[in-house]
């Protein structure tokens, strides 16, 4: 079961069942969502759905912070408790810089839910075709090649709007966290064309000045994540 937490002016209750109701979070997790806040207070501003689910316990490989989708609404779950490697990929990080690290990661995953409430989730934008043919005897290899390749387009744009969020709300932080998730990107040299290649994104990225254009960082990424498909794909 699912401990389910609304967000409201960025104090947290827990709005499901009454048996939930003294539930509290983990200094963790208390944590992890206080330096997403600005970042879902943002989220709330331009009324993107979000839930925030605290899972009771992680399952095998989960991340600490992740983003799905249930009918109309967007799930920003939680997946620390008994995570031993929940906060791994901060660990050779500066203490701190860890909060802008964490802000960056909640903006990654608004930016999966802008595109999900948008209507566009795997789709590609005006003026982009798929072109080519990818053939094999396993058809489940063709499926899996598909799903790799649109959600390897879905995260190279996360990974944009966390950067354009960053060059927004912390301009004197933008080179190290844009290093950070270069090297996050690099780490264990990724399987090329897997779902979390996206350096063909985030290399783009090097100047903040090209994340500018528009009001919004979902606007900001959109030239960039343009430019990559053609690199990516």
């Amino acid at each position: 079961m699912l401990k389910q937490i609304l967000l409201s002016s960025l104090c947290l209750m827990f709005t499901s069942a009454p048996a939930l109701a003294e539930a509290t979070l983990t200094a963790a997790e208390t944590r992890w969502l206080a330096a997403a806040g600005p970042v879902l207070a943002y989220s709330q501003r331009v009324n993107l759905p979000i839930d925030i689910i605290v899972q009771p316990k992680a399952g095998a490989g989960d991340v600490p912070m992740a983003m799905g989708f249930e009918g109309k609404r967007c799930k920003l779950v939680l997946s620390m408790r008994g995570n031993p490697d929940a906060e791994t990929i901060l660990e050779k990080v500066p203490e701190s810089q860890r909060g802008v690290l964490i802000e960056a990661m909640a903006a990654h995953e608004i930016g999966h839910c802008w595109r999900y409430v948008q209507g566009v989730w795997h789709a590609l934008p005006a003026g982009f075709v798929e072109t080519g043919e990818e053939r094999a005897d396993d058809a489940g290899l063709l499926a899996e090649a598909k799903a790799q390749r649109e959600s390897r387009r879905e995260e190279g744009f996360a990974d944009l709007v966390a950067l354009a969020w960053i060059s927004r709300s912390h301009p004197a932080g933008y080179g190290a966290v844009f290093d950070w998730i270069k090297a996050v990107r690099s780490a264990g040299t990724p399987v090329a064309r897997s779902a979390h290649d996206t350096l063909a994104w985030v290399q783009l990225a090097r100047d903040p000045a090209a994340l500018a254009q528009g009001e919004t960082p979902f606007d900001g990424a959109v030239p960039l994540w343009r430019e990559g498909l053609l690199r990516a794909d």
